[in-house]
């Protein structure tokens, strides 16, 4: 359903928090957007959207995303989009965090055994796992990891898709009178799916029937009055409405059968429950069950025990570790933040969030305005008038950790859009009428991602900052001495200019992906021109600047190849703190436009040569225009600007569109800084 964005339902409705009943709300627990993400109402799959997330991170120098898996779901089709994406970006060339799993608090055994046999063991995606003290990390408590707690078999919901299908081959022993499965539908009521039986798949239709209004967790399926004869057979759920899909197992349990997404045959087996002739009782095929026997348990024990390194999650925001006990580890905290230490006394961990669903000392919900949300310091949460966007509670949090300067940070957090709907009696103090726990709006969210409206990117750079003075950062290579280049298209004496400033490959993929809303596709064709490398030279006269691109440059059209300057050092003025913007208009053959950003509009100034061909771009800009813009920095003994490239961005109508559209050297709203004696 929806999206239903809790942001814009309380501005129809102020009053919708205290009437559970208003026909805004989507149904109890189902999902509600706090705000919506620069690039859209995206599910979690989407390859786009997933490329600019490993390039947001790597920039700001995350070493690791962990997934949150501690409501017993393990997400792989998430998941294994993500790892599918950042393996083929690392094989271009590009840069990605690792992964890693935030597992069950009190209950991980399930979940940790999943993600085992799933993707540790088959050794699935290697390259991306995230190692501390040696092994793959994992944040799960050990000593809940016991041989019993193995023995079970997992079993988690697969989703399905608006156009797509699950299935199930199975083999009947006996003749046939009934066929069916649990179908979770996520407490919602208006779900409708349609169940058919094959003799194989993609073989001759035998049965089909299609259900509406459906009841969570019920069974359904076909009714055979003749019953069918003992053999093969292919069980298929498909033509979704709402929102519905299948228990599933990830491991076969079943011989002969085997599960099936979209047509394709896929790993594990469905949850299925058959009815024989003469039999009145229901045969439960590939339920939860029990591994083929103690011997294998115990070994799958050892082998998980010695595989991870564990850190025990910490659930709660107060405490810290308990008893002061070593190889626990928190995810959120209230400020001051916990130490978690090694044995040996170093600080080893310590959590940073941008806010918390805490009140009064116990754990409360987001949807509490007396909560830590945004802006909470000092102690106490301000009223609207006090709340702005300069991230407070962040930077308190940060303050503490950079003082303590442990090994490891666990920032909370991204990609957290969503949260389920609850009522007065959800078990969460300071809950109302109507309750969200770990979302609810601008400023009570912990969301670092740019959001559209509200604070935009504002924590985004926020966190950049503070990640830079906790991780370090190379001080700006000085730049090779005075070169005059010509402005001739051979590129020839660019050869020896130092320092070069390189840019991701392959970030102008085009987009074609399903959103929230099944009936909308976000489709973005807009990446044109793919920078890779640039560089500045100068000698007395001029400034020249030099791209590279990793195809021939496309026909001049729209926002083509334009070179943005800050000559003046001062972020503050400007525009995004441009001063100066060249090749923005077209010009004579062989110049380029020279505009100077004053009084809230871009003014030319004059113009500069330029000449471009195959995928190469030179341009010589006359000093003389750069003193005009004021430049401090030329008056003392150091040259310096700050430049980016944009192409086909149309930041004239969104400056976050440098984010999503077209290509910008460097990524996002950063500049690359030049310094020269």
């Amino acid at each position: 359903q929806g999206p239903l964005e809790i942001t814009k339902i309380l501005q129809r409705d102020p009053n919708a928090m205290q009437n559970p009943d208003s026909p805004l709300w989507g149904p109890m627990s189902a999902p509600h957007h706090w705000g919506e993400s620069h690039f859209g109402y995206y599910l979690s799959r989407d390859e786009w959207v997933l490329r600019r997330h490993a390039q947001m991170l790597s920039d700001a120098g995350v070493d690791v995303v962990i997934f949150d898996v501690t409501n017993q779901i393990t997400y792989p089709r998430s998941y294994r989009a993500l790892c599918r994406v950042w393996s083929q970006i690392r094989k271009e060339g590009g840069r990605t965090p690792q992964i890693a799993f935030l597992t069950p608090f009190w209950d991980p055994a399930r979940v940790l055994r999943t993600l085992y046999e799933d993707l540790y063991r088959p050794g699935d995606y290697a390259d991306l796992w995230f190692r501390w003290d040696g092994k793959p990390l994992i944040m799960g408590d050990p000593g809940l990891l016991t041989e019993e707690s193995v023995r079970r078999t997992p079993r988690e919901p697969s989703s399905l898709t608006l156009d797509g299908s699950l299935g199930q081959t199975f083999h009947a022993t006996r003749p046939l009178t009934f066929v069916g499965a649990p179908f979770p539908t996520w407490s919602t009521k208006t779900s409708a799916t349609t169940v058919s039986l094959y003799d194989r798949p993609g073989g001759k239709l035998l049965g089909r029937k299609r259900f509406t209004n459906m009841k969570d967790n019920a069974v359904f399926g076909l009714d055979f009055a003749k019953p069918l004869p003992p053999g093969n057979y292919y069980f298929e759920q498909s033509q979704l409405s709402g929102t519905a899909g299948w228990w599933s197992l990830l491991n076969d349990v079943y011989p002969g059968g085997r599960a099936y997404t979209d047509g394709v045959a896929a790993n594990g087996d469905r949850t299925l429950s058959l009815k024989y002739f003469g039999d009145d009782t229901e045969t439960v095929v590939a339920s939860e069950g029990t591994v083929a026997s103690p011997a294998e348990s115990a070994r799958l024990l050892r082998e998980m025990h010695n595989f991870w390194t564990f850190r025990k999650p910490r659930p709660d925001y107060f405490d810290g570790p308990n008893g002061g006990k070593t190889g626990e580890w928190g995810w959120l905290d209230v400020y001051p933040q916990k130490v978690y230490k090694r044995s040996s006394g170093v600080p080893e961990q310590m959590t940073v969030g941008v806010a918390q669903n805490a009140l009064d000392g116990k754990l409360s919900v987001l949807s509490n305005l007396r909560a830590h949300g945004r802006s909470f310091h000092n102690g106490q949460q301000p009223p609207p008038s006090g709340q702005d966007f300069t991230g407070r509670n962040f930077q308190e949090q940060w303050k503490r950790a950079l003082q303590v300067d442990p090994q490891f940070l666990f920032i909370t957090g991204w990609n957290e859009w969503i949260a389920g709907r609850f009522g007065a009696d959800a078990p969460f103090y300071g809950a109302g009428p109507v309750a969200f726990v770990d979302q609810f709006n601008h400023e009570y969210s912990r969301d670092i991602e740019p959001v559209r409206g509200g604070h935009g990117d504002a924590y985004y750079y926020q966190f950049v900052s503070y990640m830079r003075r906790y991780k370090g950062a190379r001080a700006p290579q000085m730049a090779s001495g005075p070169r005059t280049i010509r402005i001739d298209g051979r590129f020839t004496d660019w050869q020896g200019v130092t320092p070069e400033f390189r840019d991701d490959r392959f970030d102008t993929t085009h987009r074609n992906e399903a959103g929230w809303d099944p009936k909308v596709r976000y489709i973005n064709r807009s990446g044109r021109n793919d920078f890779v490398r640039s560089k500045i030279a100068r000698d007395a006269k001029f400034v020249y600047a030099y791209a590279q691109t990793r195809a021939p440059l496309s026909p001049r059209a729209g926002e083509w190849m334009n070179l943005y300057l800050n000559t003046d050092n001062d972020l503050k003025t400007g525009w995004l703190g441009f001063d100066m913007a060249i090749n923005r208009t077209a010009k004579a053959q062989g110049q380029s436009s020279v505009e100077a950003f004053r009084n809230g509009k871009w003014q030319p100034v004059g113009q500069a040569a330029f000449h471009a061909r195959g995928h190469e771009i030179e341009i010589a800009i006359p000093r003389r225009l750069l003193a005009a813009a004021s430049t401090p920095a030329a008056a003392s003994k150091y040259f310096g600007l700050d430049f980016k490239w944009t192409d086909n961005t149309s930041t004239s109508g969104n400056a976050l569109n440098v984010y999503s559209h077209g290509d910008t050297a460097p990524n996002g709203r950063f500049a690359y800084r030049y310094i020269a004696k």
